[in-house]
């Protein structure tokens, strides 16, 4: 079983920004999405503060979020790369698996990348991720550039008020299938 310590707060700044902008989109009919906790037995308690420092994974997780935009069933990962480019390896073999099913059952599938270094945020589609995922799992490039993402992805307006319009992403997805 994987042990799971403590790294601080990583990943959290981008899960807020979709928190936030999940439950706009909530309040205002537009989708229902859900954050999956991930599944997590502790170890180690810090008695003062309470807070879990050691644990282990129960089992490996699916993806960070699920849910349905008007009827249509969605799921995504988020991922922050604070380099020029996007290591693969972030994408793990479950998720990939995960997404390949969701996607066969009529769902859609995607990642929402921050690029942390550019304060930048881009929809990745499913046919980039299988693209992506597939050069590197055959032997080829174990990266995505950062012209790569943009050239295959679609790059998410965000603004000051903690808000990442992916929506507008994921209609664009929907009408290049």
């Amino acid at each position: 079983m994987a042990t799971w310590s403590t790294r601080g707060l990583r990943g959290s700044v981008l899960e807020d920004l979709i928190n936030r902008t999940i439950d706009k989109y909530r309040e205002q009919g537009l989708a229902l999405i859900q954050k999956i906790p991930t599944p997590i037995t502790p170890i180690d308690i810090d008695k003062s503060t309470k807070h879990i420092t050691l644990a282990y994974f129960d089992k490996k997780s699916t993806v960070d979020y699920i849910g349905a935009v008007q009827g249509i069933p969605v799921c995504f990962d988020a991922k922050e790369c604070a380099q020029e480019s996007f290591a693969v390896s972030n994408i793990h073999e479950h998720q990939f698996l995960f997404m390949s099913d969701f996607e066969k059952q009529e769902g859609i599938s995607f990642l929402i990348i921050a690029y942390t270094n550019k304060q930048r945020y881009f929809y990745m589609p499913m046919k980039a991720v299988r693209e992506y995922y597939n050069r590197a799992k055959n032997g080829g490039r174990k990266s995505v550039t950062f012209e790569e993402i943009e050239g295959s992805c679609y790059e998410i307006e965000h603004n000051e008020m903690g808000s990442l319009h992916f929506l507008e992403c994921l209609q664009r997805d929907l009408l290049e299938r």
